[in-house]
C-alpha cells in the first residue's frame, strides 16, 4: 500500500529541520519503507515534507510518521497521511 505523508513545518522552524536532518535521513534509510521523498519548498526555503511510504497498512504509516525524528523534534505544524495510487512514473 502506498501512503503519501504530507507534512507542513511550523513557522520559523528551519533550524529544527536542519538540526534533525541527519537523523531523519538515517531513519529513512534504516526503515526501508520510503519509496520517494523530498522537502516542500517556498522558493529555496524548506517548509515541509512529501514522503511516499510503501507499507502494509495505514497503522504502519502512522507508526512510521510518529517515530520520524522530525516529528519527535516537534518540527511539524500538521501531518496528513493519504492513501496514494501511482499512475505515472
Amino acid at each position: 500500500m502506498l501512503i503519501a505523508l504530507i507534512a507542513r513545518d511550523k513557522d520559523g522552524a528551519l533550524q529544527t529541520r536542519l538540526d534533525n536532518r541527519a537523523a531523519h535521513l538515517a531513519y529513512i534509510e534504516e526503515t526501508g519503507v520510503v519509496a520517494q521523498a523530498g522537502p516542500l519548498l517556498d522558493g529555496d526555503a524548506m517548509i515541509g515534507s512529501l514522503i511516499i511510504l510503501e507499507v502494509e497498512d495505514m497503522a504502519a504509516a502512522q507508526n512510521w510518521a510518529d517515530n520520524d525524528p522530525y516529528a519527535k523534534a516537534g518540527l511539524f505544524q500538521s501531518v496528513d497521511l493519504i492513501t496514494w495510487k501511482k499512475v505515472i512514473g
